[in-house]
Order: C-alpha cells, then sequence, then structure tokens
C-alpha cells in the first residue's frame, strides 16, 4: 500500500472514472475525499467500502463545483478531515451536445465551470500544502477532445483544450517542487456521461441509438472498443508512484488509437 498515509480528493466520484479513481486509491492505502452526486445511502455505502478497502478514513463532501464557493467548501472539508490533499484528482464533468447556434448559454457557462474553472479553483488551493510538503499530485481527466474535436461539442472540446493547456503551465511552474501535474484522456469510456449524450446526439444527428453507438463513438477508436474505468484509474496510480516523478506537463492518451491518426 504505497499511498497509506496520504489524501487524495477525486471530484466527480461516485460513479464512473471517479469512482474507479477512488477504488484505485484506497486499494493502496489512502485516505479519501470523495465528491458527487447520488442518493444518500448509496453515497454512505460507498464510503463505508472505501474504508474499508483502503483502511483509512473516507468522507463524502457535497458541494456545487460549478460554483466557485462550491469547490472552496469542497477544499475546506478535505483540509478539516485531513489537514491537505497530496492527490488532487480533477474528474467531475458534465456534457451537452448541440449546434453552436442552438447551444443555451447557461449550458455553455456550466460545462466551463464544471470541467476547466473548478480545476483551476481546486489546483490553486491545493498547492499551497502540496509545495509546503515537497509532494503532490494533480492529475486531471481531460479527454481525446482536449486533442481534437467533434462538432456538436463546442463548450466541453473549448474546456478540455483547457484542461491540457492548463496542466502544462502549472506542471511548469511547480517544476522542481516535488509536485507534478498531468492530465489523462480518455476516448469513449462507457460511463453514464456517455451514455447520457446518446439521445442528444441521436437527436442532432437524426441517427438510432445503434449508429450513435458503431457510427458516431466507436467509429473514433481503432480498436472498436471502449476505454474500461479501471484501466483509466491504473495510470493515474501510477502518475502517483515515486517512478512517475518525472512524469509532468504530460497529456496521456487512453484512445484506443483515436488521436493516433
Amino acid at each position: 500500500m504505497f499511498l497509506k498515509g496520504k489524501s487524495a480528493l477525486v471530484t466527480g466520484s461516485t460513479s464512473g472514472i471517479g469512482l474507479a479513481y477512488a477504488r484505485a486509491l484506497a486499494a493502496e492505502g489512502a485516505r479519501l475525499v470523495i465528491n458527487g452526486f447520488g442518493e444518500a445511502d448509496a453515497i454512505d455505502a460507498l464510503v463505508v467500502e472505501l474504508a474499508r478497502i483502503s483502511g483509512a478514513h473516507a468522507i463524502h463532501v457535497d458541494a456545487d463545483l460549478t460554483r466557485r464557493e462550491g469547490v472552496e467548501a469542497l477544499m475546506a472539508g478535505a483540509a478539516d478531515a485531513f489537514g491537505r490533499v497530496d492527490i488532487l484528482i480533477n474528474n467531475a464533468g458534465m456534457q451537452h451536445v448541440a449546434a453552436v447556434e442552438e447551444f443555451p448559454v447557461d449550458k455553455w457557462d456550466a460545462i466551463i465551470a464544471l470541467n476547466l474553472t473548478a480545476a483551476f479553483d481546486a489546483a490553486r488551493l491545493a498547492v499551497p500544502r502540496m509545495r509546503a510538503k515537497g509532494w503532490g499530485r494533480i492529475i486531471s481527466t481531460a479527454s481525446a477532445h482536449s486533442l481534437v474535436a467533434s462538432p456538436f461539442k463546442s463548450a466541453y472540446v473549448a474546456a478540455k483544450h483547457g484542461v491540457a493547456g492548463f496542466t502544462k503551465s502549472i506542471a511548469l511552474e511547480l517544476a522542481g517542487s516535488g509536485v507534478t501535474a498531468n492530465c489523462i484522456s480518455p476516448g469513449y469510456v462507457w460511463t453514464p456521461l456517455v451514455e447520457n449524450q446518446i439521445p442528444d446526439t441521436m437527436k442532432a444527428r437524426g441517427l438510432t441509438r445503434e449508429q450513435v453507438v458503431n457510427d458516431v463513438l466507436l467509429a473514433k477508436q481503432p480498436t472498436k472498443a471502449f476505454v474500461q474505468p479501471a484501466q483509466v484509474a491504473a495510470l493515474a496510480l501510477f502518475l502517483c508512484r515515486d517512478e512517475a516523478a518525472q512524469v509532468t506537463g504530460a497529456n496521456l492518451s487512453m484512445d484506443g488509437g483515436w488521436t493516433a491518426e
């Protein structure tokens, strides 16, 4: 358990990739702060599960990360519980699919706030204690859409390009401090976020569900297979190891070959 004694905070971690991150970190002994939506009983069960797996403490902090005050409350809750955040994984995200002239401005604002601005706010609040300790890991879930674009996803593509650039910038600022910053760019992972965008894509493109899955989603990935959340989590876990101390400022693709073309 190489993360025993370290504290990790994973946003958007009550399902999907975020939950896979949390379980992987817990399996290596990390104390966990999770955050995300869900039924209270289900979240309580996840907290108990993570504490059992890690042999350490785990908490859930309910906070709206589309608001700066929500991110600040989340980081304050983590500091109150554990004193610091050693590993910050910015994973919370949302998507909306629509043509630009029809894109709801409130959806644009929410997507930029959650996918990009929340990552900035969490990092700026975590970095001082990481610097003081001389060790830290900042990992953000970007996307293949941090490298390439798709139509009808202007806000998401803009936000994920921003995450990649933000990661590079802070990696340079933190170089030599013992703190690394990287992002992971999965292709299509079978998560609620991907599943929930299928109806909008069906509407926007006039396609059936099967056509969206095979001709829009998996068509992008030469392997013709969805990335698994546990695979993304395994890469994040490597980035937390001392062997990854010189991996910083990287945008690591895990997309079945999508962005190799």
